[in-house]
């Protein structure tokens, strides 16, 4: 199982397990990670579940609904995500997602 991590805005880092195939999003929600409220719970419309990426990052690219959305994101960025459009793949083990001091 790859391990992400989580960068929150108080500095701590938070390191999870997650099954390939889960959201990023699910992974926050289900280790009790603070800054994802996720409350459309992964439909894509909310943008509660905003994380930035690494720069250079290989992410599938931003399309469609969630572009959409990260127009509400707060202080969306080049490298800004919804976490509930990332799918956890093996290539993610040691990724960190930093969660911003706010969701939408």
């Amino acid at each position: 199982m790859p391990t992400i991590n989580f960068l929150l805005a108080d500095g701590s880092t938070h390191q999870v397990e997650v099954a390939v195939g889960l959201s990023v999003m699910e992974a926050a929600v289900n280790n009790g990670i603070d800054g994802i409220t996720a409350e459309c719970g992964g439909a894509c419309a909310c943008a509660t579940c905003h994380v930035y990426v690494e720069e250079g990052a290989d992410l599938p690219a931003v399309e469609g609904m969630e572009s959409d959305m990260l127009e509400f994101a707060w202080e969306a960025r080049d490298n800004s995500r919804l976490s509930c459009q990332l799918k956890v793949t093996d290539e993610m083990d040691g990724m960190t997602f930093v969660v911003p001091a706010e969701q939408s």
